[in-house]
């Protein structure tokens, strides 16, 4: 069958399937390996990332595309194969992290803007023959005095759109990612009103750069109040305004919305998903695309000790299978182990 961007899309928001995302860089990855006190090295994150990929049931069933690293895309496991290949084995879709980081914005103090449009259409084309047959770029707004303001808004939407647009002359399904950031005290319903204008903005640029909406996935925060804001909503509330700001600014040609768990804990970011798939009403599929939300408990099992693999596959087969359910709108939080 001859791919096309609305089947790979199609592919990754499967029911019950979501998207694993390995793509930390190399200062992310050592910081949750200094959790386990493991030194972070070439061997060490292939081992602990190709541990994640020979969870069979996982992949097969709940995982349906990895995002990696320039570094994993090109590795091998310790058999040979590489892990790209590995990925495929499981019947999942290799994808790749594009973007070079989010800098400081200059003229915006306490901004930031993703930089990596240099050189993209080479290196896509390059990745395309690596495996990939999706990409993600993340797009950072954050919530403060005076912030976010309108030039970095437009300058992040504007750089997520030339992504996307090169991404499909490549025959790649891009992952547009505008993170709205839940680490201020802001309420939910400031996070409303930023996520809105955000997505808002997005789209227009996204039509401007003339991408297809059929092969494009989203990948956004839910709306949900900052971290240190000391009134924070309900699941239920987060799920009825998370919906409501998706559905005032979201085509409905868009085949499905992935979240990003954003800092909540595991079980919270699944309760949250499951909630909205409960209440249902909407166009697109609405999944996952967690990194630490399916990696922490696997990681700290495991704690870079090969006699404890098969107690970090437990691990990561649990949370993919608790975030499965959730994405049908079929968890209940009795299903999750004790702590």
């Amino acid at each position: 069958m001859t791919e096309t961007l609305e089947s790979i899309a199609q592919a990754m928001v499967a029911p019950g399937k979501g998207i694993l995302a390995a793509d930390e860089s190399s200062g992310t990855i050592k910081k949750r390996f200094d959790t386990i006190n493991l030194e972070s090295t070439e061997n060490a994150r292939r081992d602990y990332r190709e541990m994640l990929f020979r969870t069979t049931e996982a992949m097969q069933h709940c995982i349906s595309g990895v995002i990696l690293y320039d570094e994993t895309i090109r590795q091998k496991a310790k058999d040979g194969t590489s892990l790209v290949d590995l990925i495929k084995q499981a019947g999942s879709i290799p994808g790749i992290k594009v973007d070079a980081g989010a800098k400081p914005m200059a003229g915006h103090p306490g901004e930031l803007v993703t930089e990596g449009l240099d050189g993209l259409r080479e290196r896509l084309a390059e990745y395309y023959d690596l495996g990939a047959r999706f990409a993600k770029w993340r797009a950072v707004i954050d919530i403060a005095d005076g912030i976010p303001t309108a030039g970095c808004i437009e300058a992040n939407v504007e750089a997520l759109a030339r992504y996307a647009a090169l991404c499909q002359e490549a025959m790649i399904v891009p992952i547009v990612e505008p993170e709205v950031l839940m680490d201020g005290g802001h309420d939910i319903d400031r996070c409303a009103e930023v996520t809105e204008a955000t997505l808002r903005a997005l789209f227009s640029r996204l039509a401007a750069h003339r991408v297809k909406l059929e092969g494009t996935i989203l990948k956004p925060n839910m709306v949900i109040a900052g971290k240190k804001c000391p009134v924070q909503a309900s699941t239920a509330e987060i799920a009825d305004k998370t919906i409501a700001v998706f559905k005032r600014t979201v085509p409905a040609a868009i085949p499905g919305i992935v979240y990003l768990s954003g800092g909540q804990s595991d079980v919270d970011a699944t309760a949250n998903l499951n909630t909205m798939n409960e209440m249902g009403g909407f166009p697109w599929k609405m999944s996952f695309s967690y990194g630490r939300a399916l990696q922490a408990a696997p990681l700290k099992a495991w704690g870079g000790k090969a006699e404890n693999e098969a107690a970090g596959q437990a691990a990561f087969l649990h949370r993919a299978k608790m975030n499965s359910f959730a994405a049908m709108g079929k968890w209940q939080a009795s299903m999750e182990k004790p702590a």
